[in-house]
């Protein structure tokens, strides 16, 4: 019997495409034949990890000859501490690109749906083909903000999973701990939610130290190191839930997915709040300087609450071409539908400067 492997591979595989992330600053180089560039794509901590970080990992690195601790006990501790919960209910992942996705695999499947806004984080669509199961993607209202209302009526028998960002990425809106309690308590108790928090130092002033109500049974609340941690480059993820939940997931969770630099240095990061927490005040003014020249420029796209603010204008793909040029790399939302926007990650002040200066040569050669 002859078996087409190649052609099932392609069945399987049909209209799933791999995530496109913000381009690297050497291909940019290569392609634009330039020795320096500034990235502003991928929303990254322009400050860099915690001091305290960088000498943990230093410190161990003489030990990456041995396999980390697959339970990655002593991080799960420390977040346990941190969050006031048990350690068997968190979940760790190779960012929190790989707890969406090992959620969304353990919990729906073919003839599932998962349910996420249009403009939602453009993994959770790819986790859920990737699971065999039918995304459901509910338009967001005018104002680029999750429409709850019609999230909560596009539920069915069929629905495994709900996602939600908040702050959103790439609109950059947020939504009050009380609208998604709200949510949450209209919904059949066997729906696993999960509040995307990969934004969430940046708005912990306004939405202060209380969390959602974790005795919701399928409430899932996920987290990062990747953005206000500065850690991007190490991978570490994290998301808190029922046990339950989290014992099934660990179930499909690859052994030693967090190596032994990114743990040590998650636990660092986790103990250097201060340092953290003023690089966030930094950055969120820094942003609020940026809205303002983009407003004045006729190019404000909405307010954001990330870490990364939104330029409109019907020539935003000549804008791009024209950044690049100049060494700048923005990150075009075309792929989410808003071909109209580019998405600016708030950089180091000097980077916010050069970036402004040319865009607004690029905005006066256009108008003469």
């Amino acid at each position: 019997m002859t078996i087409d492997w190649m052609g099932r591979a392609v069945v399987q595989a049909a209209g799933l495409h791999p995530y496109i992330p913000g381009k690297p600053v050497e291909t940019l180089l290569r392609e634009k034949g330039l020795d320096r560039a500034i990235k502003l794509a991928s929303n990254e901590n322009p400050y860099g990890p915690s001091p305290k970080a960088i000498a943990a990992m230093q410190q161990a690195s003489g030990e990456v000859h041995r396999y980390p601790d697959g339970d990655a006990t002593v991080l799960k501790e420390a977040l346990a501490d941190f969050h006031d919960v048990n350690t068997d209910q968190i979940l760790i992942g190779n960012g929190s690109n790989e707890v969406l996705e090992l959620l969304i695999r353990t919990f729906a499947g073919s003839g599932d749906e998962v349910i996420y806004a249009q403009r939602g984080f453009i993994v959770y669509a790819l986790a859920a083909q990737a699971a065999g199961a039918t995304g459901i993607a509910v338009p967001e209202l005018d104002g680029l903000s999750h429409d709850l209302d019609g999230m909560a009526a596009a539920v069915t028998k069929r629905t495994k999973v709900v996602c939600i960002a908040n702050p959103n990425n790439p609109t950059g809106t947020l939504l009050s701990n009380a609208s998604i309690q709200a949510f949450l308590d209209s919904l059949p108790r066997d729906v696993v939610v999960i509040i995307d928090e990969a934004y969430y130092e940046f708005v912990a002033d306004q939405m202060g130290d209380s969390m959602l109500d974790l005795s919701h049974p399928g409430l899932v609340i996920s987290r990062t190191f990747s953005k206000a941690y500065g850690l991007a480059g190490c991978r570490v993820g994290y998301a808190m839930a029922d046990r339950v939940i989290v014992g099934l997931a660990n179930r499909f969770r690859e052994p030693f997915n967090i190596n032994l630099l990114a743990q040590t240095a998650a636990v660092a990061a986790l103990e250097d709040g201060d340092w953290v927490m003023a690089r966030v005040a930094e950055t969120v003014a820094e942003r609020q300087k940026l809205e303002t020249e983009l407003d004045e420029l006729g190019m404000f796209g909405g307010h954001s609450f990330g870490n990364f603010v939104l330029l409109r204008h019907r020539r935003s793909s000549e804008i791009l071409r024209h950044l690049e040029d100049h060494g700048i790399i923005p990150r075009p939302l075309a792929p989410y539908g808003m071909a109209d926007y580019l998405r600016i990650s708030v950089g180091l002040p000097e980077e916010n400067t050069e970036f402004l200066s040319v865009l607004k040569s690029i905005v006066g050669e256009s108008e003469e």
